[in-house]
């Protein structure tokens, strides 16, 4: 079991492989004997904390609990697997910086509208922006068959137990797919406000997608999430009139827990909102762009440079 979010050491799937990727989470040895042995460790204390108002599991240094894990342990196995989740990273976002590729990451509850919020924005973009989309989801590839329904190619990854996409599991899907140069890649990840905050993909932005029908308190239940986005959409604004839902309030939360958070109001069935949308997502594309632009361009410098001091030696 993870010790970061909890989710189980399942089999990742990637269409079109002809076999599955083991995504472990937790560490285990095999000695000479045959036998095997994790690193669990007895508590060392009192996990549950009695408040006047309940029990609170996430304090100590592991803001977390883990049945046979001191907090000490559980610390060292997050700080392992995130390292490594960081190194699969920062491999992908030196493959989008190279090829000019403007990656976003979008994360939220499940229903909160983000594969439709997709269909409509590959409809409006046209084929005005190159884009390709990856799915996460534990089993099926619904969302992926909607996405390929309006001619956008679209990867599956179901992650089996995971909660959550990881770094490696995107670099497995960047190799299946056809990427142009200067494109925009849109992962839409498991539906889950806990597990995939704390995994970088390689993303330039995480992007949270906040319904208007889960409750304007879900930043301050879920601060992990909106604290690690740059940008929150609220979506399905026009359900607005017939519900209980304090759209103040709401940012006002957001921003106690990320003070320079981004807010966008849209409607992605009704398409109110959509225009600034798509155009923060098209300034995105160009700044990758630009940036790819001058990096061929100082490199082109630094080789005639070279090349003229050679020529005068």
């Amino acid at each position: 079991m993870c010790t970061i979010c909890g989710c189980g050491q399942g089999e990742t799937k990637i269409e079109g492989d002809a076999h599955t990727h083991e995504h472990p989470h937790s560490h285990e040895h095999t000695h000479a004997d045959g036998t095997t042995h994790s690193h669990a460790h007895p508590h060392d204390h009192d996990h549950t904390h009695e408040h006047a108002h309940g029990l609170h599991y996430g304090l100590g240094p592991a803001h977390a609990h883990a049945p046979g894990l001191s907090q000490a342990r559980m610390v060292q196995i997050e700080q392992d697997i995130l390292g490594q989740n960081s190194r699969y990273a920062n491999a992908n976002r030196q493959r989008f910086a190279e090829q000019g590729q403007f990656a976003i990451n979008l994360v939220s509850s499940p229903g909160s509208g983000k594969t439709t919020l997709l269909v409509e924005t590959i409809r409006r973009l046209g084929t005005s922006v190159p884009l390709v989309v990856i799915e996460g989801d534990q089993q099926t590839s619904c969302d992926a068959d909607r996405i390929r329904a309006t001619g956008a190619q679209a990867l599956q990854v179901n992650t089996g137990k995971g909660c959550h996409l990881d770094a490696h599991m995107i670099g497995h899907a960047l190799e299946k797919l056809t990427l142009a140069d200067d494109s925009l890649v849109l992962i839409e990840n498991v539906g889950n406000l806990v597990c995939p905050a704390a995994f970088d993909l390689g993303e330039a932005h995480k992007v949270v997608i906040l319904s208007v029908t889960e409750g304007e308190d879900k930043p301050l239940k879920y601060p992990d999430m909106f604290h690690a986005a740059d940008l929150m959409i609220l979506n399905k604004i026009d359900l607005l009139p017939h519900l209980n839902f304090d759209v103040p309030k709401c940012i006002e939360y957001a921003r106690r827990v990320n003070p320079k958070l981004e807010v966008m109001l849209l409607s992605a069935t009704h398409g109110e909102g959509m225009d600034t949308w798509l155009t923060w997502l098209k300034n995105g594309v160009t700044a990758s762009r630009e940036t790819r632009k001058n990096s061929i361009a100082a490199l082109t410098r630094r080789v005639a440079e070279m090349e003229t001091q050679l020529a005068t030696q």
